[in-house]
């Protein structure tokens, strides 16, 4: 069945857009971010390009036996040229794939998909915010680069419902980082945690729904024709 496909270069022209605009979204952030440079900007690069492949092999990261493909989709955004063994990706990767596959962990890949067996969510947008919520707070799912994971796999999420993919954007940047900072914070499984995460997610929901464009995302029969 055709599937939709992502726009990779009106996604790369709106992130060169943040890059240019980040010292002025930077100073107006609650919580400063590291530089939005040009290592971070291809690794995000790579990491669309990496999520636009699983829709042509019709890959889903949230289904069983799609564990080292969502390890992969981190390494793509930690480091520049990944090699065939995930555990070379990086100095700390070792120690990412030993919180991911950590079964006694509330913020492993086995918690992750409970998490997900045990909400079902009214629309793909208020999945997307939970999937994100559930990799950021804390314990994190990986080790590092949880931020922009999250965002690659919430785009995911969308993408296979035929939906755009969310891609970061000076009007939409302030909106993101701002409860992501505050996600962050949250322990799983604390009152304060259980308090306010709906309201987060609820947050982050509309923010996805809200801040959707549609040049993201190529349709079935533009895609075949490409």
């Amino acid at each position: 069945m055709p599937t939709s496909r992502l726009d990779l270069a009106a996604i790369e022209r709106s992130l060169r857009a943040v890059q240019r605009d980040f010292d002025r979204i930077n100073a107006s952030l609650d919580t400063p971010r590291d530089p939005f440079d040009d290592e971070v900007l291809e690794r995000m690069l790579a990491g669309y390009r990496f999520v636009d492949q699983l829709q042509a092999w019709n890959v889903d990261l949230l289904e069983r036996g799609s564990s080292e493909q969502l390890l992969q989709l981190n390494c793509l955004i930690l480091c520049e040229n990944p090699g065939p063994a995930l555990e070379e990706c990086s100095p700390q990767f070792r120690l990412t794939m030993q919180r991911f596959y950590d079964d006694s962990s509330q913020g492993g890949v086995r918690a992750l998909m409970n998490y997900l067996a045990d909400h079902r969510h009214p629309t793909v947008w208020r999945r997307a915010a939970g999937v994100y919520i559930q990799m950021l707070s804390e314990p994190q799912l990986f080790f590092e680069g949880n931020h922009r994971t999250g965002a690659l796999l919430t785009s995911h999420i969308l993408v296979r419902q035929g939906r755009p993919p969310f891609v970061l954007s000076p009007e939409n940047a302030k909106a993101y980082f701002d409860p992501s900072s505050l996600i962050k914070g949250y322990r799983k499984g604390t009152f304060k945690a259980m308090r306010e995460m709906p309201r987060l997610r609820n947050r982050i929901a509309d923010l996805l729904e809200a801040t959707a464009v549609q040049a993201y995302l190529i349709p079935p029969h533009r895609a075949l024709s490409a």
